[in-house]
């Protein structure tokens, strides 16, 4: 087995929950139409010509995929929820207020690859911000590489909380 094999795959409860729900949506909702409509497609006749049946169809390989993708992830992942102890410190799944060298205070929640989302204020924990925040209490600095060049930023607060709906 190669290292990213054997790697934990950890996600944060509301994650998980999110994914749970995309699988389920998939299967009881968005599956069942598209059959519908490919099966109506091809009740009309010649089906090479037919640019619904085609796309009915492309489109429910698509699904299979992602059904299958997610049924696959969820078995892998390990839900990871907040520690008492963790409290003051920066661990997967913390809430972590950063102020930049502008003075601009932005927070992100450090969470797994599966969920990240920077325009929500997820990062990746194997991002590289997310690597050097975690251990972090606040108070610290920490310098991290970015395209734009190098930032440093200060942690100025740390809070776990999971508890928020996705």
């Amino acid at each position: 087995m190669t290292e990213d094999a054997d790697r934990k795959r950890y996600i944060t409860a509301r994650g998980f929950r999110v994914l749970q729900q995309e699988l389920v949506q998939l299967l009881r909702v968005e599956r069942p139409r598209v059959t519908r409509e490919v099966a109506t497609a091809a009740a009309q006749g010649d089906r090479s010509e037919n640019a619904e049946y085609i796309y009915g169809k492309k489109r429910l390989r698509e699904i299979d995929r992602r059904i299958e993708f997610l049924t696959k992830r969820l078995d892998e992942l390990e839900v990871v929820r907040p520690d008492p102890s963790q409290a003051g410190r920066v661990f997967f799944g913390a809430y972590v207020a950063v102020e930049d060298e502008a003075g601009t205070v932005t927070e992100y929640q450090v969470v797994g690859p599966d969920e990240f989302d920077v325009a929500a204020g997820r990062i990746s924990i194997d991002a590289p911000l997310g690597r050097a925040l975690l251990g972090r209490r606040e108070g610290d600095e920490i310098a991290v590489e970015r395209p734009k060049g190098r930032v440093t930023f200060t942690v100025i607060g740390i809070r776990y909380d999971d508890s928020a709906a996705p």
